[in-house]
């Protein structure tokens, strides 16, 4: 059996040619320089022919529906096991995912629930029980005496206005003698009369009788009638006193008459229609126009007050606004916020009074006498009446703000379900507890034998499954939470967690950065993880920078020595202790672990005392009503472990904070938290890892603004001057210059019914985007597409003359990317690439000095050298006079900071409080910080 998995001339994107042996049941680490061809070797290669051979294995009927892998460029794979990929994504988008339902954990507490749980009447909260007829039975003569009289009764109705004659009638036609009204007996054979306008409780009587056992069958006989006039109710009592004992076989209140669904799982289910919420529909939220984004109170009605209506004041719409003001005694010139309250409902909810109005159109004049609808009613009805999802779209951008559901609280499901517990717990509210809140309640539930028998395997199940996610570092979120907010560090290991859980063996895992988000105290927990993987039988393959993983490896493969066309090579590969202690002079991987080479603590000449930022109040998420402030003019970091709130006090207070003070922001969002000292600041910008562009036509060329200099400089050449072509006829997104067989784009893709789509590279351009005549235009011996081909390097040598150019393409090498094309789709850049291509492009413009960046973990996908490139331009924008916060796991950032905001303790509801605010040696001397913790042990301050 192979030992090995063997790769042989891989040469997928840069890869060139290279061989590979990766052992099998190991943890190999592949890493490198950002840009080397790591993805392209673990993913694009091992994964991607992993996955292709499994999907082949399938019939084509199979196959048509999965879809089909193209086969990478590679000559022979060999000992490949079916392979998983858990890559940088996140889990879903869709609203209706969350933690609980990802992990599959939700379907088994519903299951639980459905089970063992114990169900209340939603209204007075009894506890409501099924009894059969022999419980029934038996829990008479365990209620009341043996030889005590009881009375066996059917309730027929139970407070409730009429006079029920057909009722009462029925009943003496079945045969029946006696019934109670209101606490009296009397003989059905009576003429009886109620009082229509009274409220009555009527119970039929069925029988009187001794409790003894000879009576047992009497009793089940009786009971059973009771039981088939009551719909599923019986009522026993002493006949010499008033006590009374309810009995149901249905899941049914005895005293409120409210009768609950079966209990079965699907109850407990937010996206089934039987368990969901009514008014929700199991979202937990509902879409509400919010009177702040209708109208606009500082202007008056004739001066476009509401933000929804347009048109001159001749229209009717206006005219009728104008009508509704002036009959309710209040002017329409006036500000919104100065007219009565009682106008301004009647403006934004309408008139119960009619309002006459004539209206003159065109042909006719006329008179209407109606009440004012409203303008918010009215976008109520318009937006429930419309088919057309743009302007559902439109309405729910612009004037609506999600709000939690009334009826449920945010619970998303219905009432019954609610009243289902388990030691006092309903379902939602477990599902707000942290994992390990929730891992500890699991355990404290005690069945009884029989409980046990139904449900012990289950429980197992879940509290394993909750361990995994523990054991990952994810101890912190809730099960409620929805998937679309978790980062793509916390959806990866839920899907590693989910693997483990499974217990496959055999199988090649092909992790990409599972550290992402990931603070240094819990990367003991994800290395365990890692190698309990590896230990139950698979290969472990991770493309990951971090230095504590690497030196947990078993062995490495590490690409380079550069990036792009300076990459794809094989540097080393062999057992990881060997490159620490001898590393190849080409191994930069290798000399960073020896200790050669490390990331420099730069410093920045000092920006002077710009005054603070600060942020009151902020408890958005876990963050606990906290006061936060920036330094102005500095290089902050914001640090903590998973879950502690940094994003939350960054991207969800801060950033949305300072986008409604500065006036960028289309639909104000309400942070609950107040701002000091933005005055200092102009604009805030946030340089995220979202792609450049969603299509191929988007490249770096295009988003840095350079390509419109070179379709300039192409369209001012003699050559073209001479033709009479313009600077359009240089572009691949319009006709004229471009290849029209293509439209630019330079590949076709043709459709394959069951098979995947293939794209061919144009046989009319061979790929080069442009017609024949548009390359005939040469700059310097060099068309525009050879222009486009080219990389950074390669154009910041071509274009050193022209200093428009050389200023971009030297700040694209300076974060790096020399290595890119400037063609180069922007569908094949990562997150890391993306994410400094905008900073290029931010170090480009002229600054102002006041311009407040914020980024999220800049470090991902990146080196311990792509590091050391990266602070050199962060600390870049802040000698320009500019504030920079990062959100940061990385040490080597972190030491580099000029402040630091340490959040904690822990994370979810143990954290959202500041630890420790200060330098890097203040928060290093701190004792109680983890982040103070490693930072200390990477400066080595004298103690």
């Amino acid at each position: 059996m192979d030992r090995y998995i063997s790769v042989k001339g891989a040469r997928v994107h840069n890869l060139k040619n290279v061989n590979v042996e990766i052992p099998k049941n190991s943890l190999t680490i592949i890493t490198g320089l950002s840009g080397s061809g790591k993805s392209s070797l673990a993913l694009d290669t091992i994964y991607a022919e992993g996955q292709r051979r499994y999907l082949e294995s399938l019939s084509t009927y199979a196959r048509q529906f999965l879809g089909e892998l193209k086969r990478p460029d590679v000559e022979s794979i060999e000992g490949l096991s079916p392979a998983i990929a858990i890559e940088q994504k996140t889990v879903s988008h869709n609203p209706r995912s969350t933690v609980g339902t990802v992990t599959e954990i939700h379907d088994h507490l519903r299951i639980l629930y459905a089970r063992v749980g114990v169900p209340h009447c939603p209204s007075c909260g009894r506890t409501v029980q099924r009894q059969s007829l022999d419980e029934i039975v038996e829990g008479i003569f365990k209620e009341f005496s043996e030889g005590s009289r009881i009375a066996i009764y059917s309730p027929i109705c139970k407070e409730k206005k009429g006079e029920f004659k057909k009722e009462l009638e029925n009943l003496r036609k079945k045969g029946y003698v006696r019934v109670e009204i209101d606490d009296h007996i009397y003989d059905l054979e009576e003429d009886l009369k109620l009082d229509k306008n009274k409220r009555h409780t009527i119970s039929l009587v069925i029988d009187r009788l001794k409790v003894e056992r000879e009576n047992a069958s009497r009793i089940a006989d009786s009971v059973e009638m009771a039981l088939h006039e009551g719909n599923g109710f019986v009522e026993v009592g002493l006949i010499e006193t008033e006590e009374r004992k309810i009995f149901s076989e249905n899941f049914a209140c005895p005293v409120c008459g409210i009768s609950l669904p079966e209990i079965s799982p699907k109850i407990f289910s937010f996206n089934n229609p039987f368990g969901a919420c009514p008014r929700c529909h199991g979202l937990g939220y509902t879409m509400e126009f919010s009177r702040d984004l209708v109208v606009n109170e500082d202007l008056s009605v004739l001066k476009g007050a509401f933000k929804a209506i347009s048109g001159s004041q001749d229209s009717f719409t206006m005219k009728m606004l104008i009508r509704v003001i002036e009959s309710l005694g209040d002017s329409p010139d006036k500000p919104f916020k100065d007219l009565r309250e009682d106008v301004k409902n009647a403006l934004l909810f309408g008139t119960t009074d009619d309002i006459t109005m004539k209206y003159k159109s065109e042909r006719l004049t006329y008179e209407l006498k109606r009440p004012y609808e409203g303008v918010i009613n009215n976008l109520k009805r318009r937006y429930q009446e419309t088919q057309s999802e743009e302007m559902r779209y439109w309405m729910e951008s612009s004037f609506m703000v999600q709000q939690t559901c009334t009826q449920c609280n945010g619970q998303r499901l219905r009432p019954e379900a609610l009243a289902v517990t388990l030691k006092d717990r309903n379902i939602a509210s477990i599902s707000d507890m942290t994992i390990q809140e929730l891992f500890d309640f699991v355990q404290e539930i005690h069945l009884s034998e029989h409980q046990f028998e139904i449900v012990g395997e289950l429980m197992g199940e879940i509290e394993k499954r909750l361990k995994f996610l523990i054991d990952v570092g994810l101890d912190y979120i809730t099960l409620s939470r929805y998937a679309m907010t978790l980062s793509g560090g916390e959806s990866q290991r839920i899907r590693l967690a989910t693997q483990i859980g499974s217990g496959l063996t055999g199988v090649t895992y092909v992790l990409d950065e599972p550290t992402i988000g990931l603070h240094s105290r819990d990367n003991d927990r994800l290395i365990k993880t890692l190698k309990n993987l590896r230990d139950l039988g698979n290969t472990v393959i991770v493309v990951e920078h971090d230095e504590e993983v690497i030196r947990s490896s078993d062995y490495i493969v590490d690409v380079g020595p550069g990036a792009g066309v300076h990459g794809g090579e094989i540097v080393y590969q062999g057992p990881t202790q060997r490159l620490i202690e001898d590393p190849p002079e080409r191994s930069l991987t290798g000399r960073y672990l020896k200790g050669e080479c490390s990331v420099p603590r730069l410093e920045v000449a000092g920006n002077g005392d710009r005054g603070w930022l600060t942020v009151r109040g902020a408890s958005r998420n876990n963050l606990k009503n906290i006061d936060v402030a920036f330094p102005l003019g500095r290089f902050i970091t914001v640090t903590g472990v998973s879950g502690s709130g940094k994003s939350s006090l960054v991207m969800d207070t801060v950033y949305p904070s300072l986008k409604n003070r500065l006036g960028n922001s289309k639909t104000p969002i309400d942070t609950g938290a107040s701002l000091e000292g933005w005055e200092a600041i102009d604009s805030v910008i946030v340089i995220d890892q979202s792609p450049i562009g969603r299509t191929p036509r988007s490249n770096p060329a295009t988003y840095t603004g350079l390509f419109d200099f070179v379709r300039d400089l192409f369209a001012k050449t003699q050559e073209a001057r001479a033709r009479g072509y313009s600077k359009g006829r240089f572009s691949f997104n319009v006709k004229g210059g471009r290849c029209e067989a293509c439209q630019g784009h330079g590949m076709i893709k043709i459709e394959m019914q069951f098979l995947p789509d293939v794209y061919v590279e144009c046989d009319v351009c061979k790929g080069r985007r442009y017609n024949k005549e548009t390359m005939e235009i040469k700059y310097r011996g060099r068309s525009i597409s050879d222009v486009l081909n080219m990389t950074v390097e390669e154009a910041t040598s071509f274009f050193e003359r022209i200093p428009v150019l050389n200023r971009i393409l030297e700040l694209l090498n300076d974060v790096g990317l020399g290595y890119i094309r400037l063609g180069q789709p922007a569908t094949t850049l990562s997150g890391g690439e993306a994410q400094r291509i905008k900073l290029a492009s931010e170090l480009k413009k002229k600054s102002t000095g006041s311009t407040f960046y914020i980024l999220d973990e800049p470090t991902t996908g990146l080196h311990f050298d792509d590091v050391s490139k990266l602070v050199k331009v962060l600390k870049r924008l802040v000698e320009l006079g500019n504030t920079v916060v990062v959100v940061e796991h990385n040490m080597d950032v972190i030491k580099n900071a000029d402040y630091i905001i340490d959040l904690g303790p822990e994370g979810g509801a143990r954290g959202g409080e500041v630890v420790i605010s200060g330098t890097p040696e203040e928060v290093a001397e701190t004792r109680f910080s983890h982040t103070g913790y490693y930072l200390r042990k990477l400066l080595n301050p004298v103690r």
